[in-house]
């Protein structure tokens, strides 16, 4: 016969019921699993995976709005983002439940991420200050740029557009309510020809001030998407995203804000790669410009131990290997008519370089033009012979 249940049975039932998995109490209790389901039925504790303070995966996706867990969840959300998944053991099968509060705040940490206009206020129990702000914002956003497919009528409507040959990215954002990449990738689904007029990067309109950065520092921090930051900073989103990435070299605003703590923007930007910094245009300026200025030096410093007391002929502008000082100087430590060799520039290469003479090019471009000449020089006497 099977013995009867105490009150305080019923009440280790109810505290471990949807905790620890149903062997762990059927042990515990000394009694049969399905005299635990039993008997949990009975004190009405409802489902095993929803009477403790976590939710299948399911569940949580159903809640956020999505369809099911596929592969790219998996991936995306678990592997790269490091989303606190656990697995409960239920009868003989396990499932993935996620904590609600571990859930909360892994997505505060990426709140740029997930879409919180899909889900309804509410749907996981209470829900910290920062969600109601960011449902807000990402409804402001969808209404902004939208994120479903492609009608055949915005199609013609984009190609009517760009044949004007009058709008750049951001204005056709603005027109078509789509972000800058969704119309980057239609063009090039379509086979487009035309493409948006390119924006002016020069002059007063493309300088980053201190109110930009500011403006920046302040979005970032409060979880602003891309959409709003190009409203509040007047710049388009493709400029807003070059200068994400050029300073922290990634345009996911969940990690800038992750490195940038409580710092301005920049603070916690990690070192470039030397890969990286050769696509930055910033440092390939600066590398050219030492190299130059360190191949300068080896060139007119070339008795580099001091034992030539004329030395700072090498960068005079009035000294010549053989006719000598042009002032008509014969002491070069009392020399007053010194003139530093200038910095020139390549029309080139860009490249900065010493001579004494005026030159449009370098010593390096200047044997390149002369192969290239002789070359065409040689194929054009081919032809002419034939």
């Amino acid at each position: 016969m099977n013995k009867h249940w105490t009150a305080a049975e019923d009440d280790l039932l109810s505290e471990l019921w949807g905790t620890v998995s149903i062997p762990t109490i059927a042990a515990r209790l000394g009694r049969s699993e399905s005299g635990i389901i039993n008997r949990a039925r009975r004190l009405e504790l409802g489902p095993f995976l929803m009477a403790g303070d976590y939710l299948s995966l399911n569940q949580l996706m159903i809640a956020l709005g999505r369809d099911n867990v596929d592969s790219y969840l998996i991936t995306s959300w678990i592997k790269n983002r490091n989303m606190p998944v656990h697995k409960k053991k239920r009868y003989k099968c396990s499932i993935r439940v996620v904590y609600l509060d571990e859930f909360w705040e892994w997505a505060e940490k990426n709140r740029n991420f997930i879409d919180f206009s899909k889900m309804e206020p509410l749907a996981l129990g209470l829900e910290p200050d920062w969600v109601a702000e960011q449902r807000h914002k990402d409804y402001e956003a969808f209404a902004l740029q939208r994120k479903d497919l492609w009608t055949k009528a915005e199609d013609e409507h984009l190609i009517y557009l760009l044949k004007k040959q009058q709008y750049g990215y951001r204005e056709l954002s603005q027109i078509l309510k789509r972000s800058g990449g969704a119309i980057q990738r239609r063009c090039r689904d379509l086979g487009i020809k035309y493409r948006p007029v390119k924006a002016d990067n020069h002059g007063k309109n493309a300088e980053w001030t201190t109110e930009h950065f500011t403006i920046l520092t302040s979005g970032i921090k409060c979880g602003d998407n891309y959409v709003q930051l190009e409203r509040k900073l007047g710049k388009s989103e493709k400029a807003i995203r070059g200068k994400v990435y050029n300073t922290y070299f990634t345009e996911s605003l969940d990690r800038v804000r992750s490195m940038m703590g409580d710092g301005n923007f920049g603070y916690g930007a990690p070192e470039p790669t030397v890969k990286q910094a050769r696509y930055l245009s910033g440092y390939r300026v600066d590398v050219r410009n030492q190299l130059s200025y360190l191949a300068a030096l080896l060139k007119f410093h070339a008795n580099e131990l001091g034992y030539d007391p004329y030395w700072q002929r090498f960068m005079c502008k009035n000294w010549d290997d053989v006719g000598g000082c042009g002032a008509g100087c014969s002491d070069c430590d009392n020399c007053t008519e010194f003139v530093r060799i200038r910095e020139q520039y390549c029309k080139r290469c860009g490249a900065t370089f010493y001579e004494r003479a005026d030159n449009d090019f370098c010593e390096d471009c200047r044997k390149a033009r002369k192969k290239a000449a002789q070359r065409k020089y040689a194929i054009l006497t081919k032809r002419s012979k034939k």
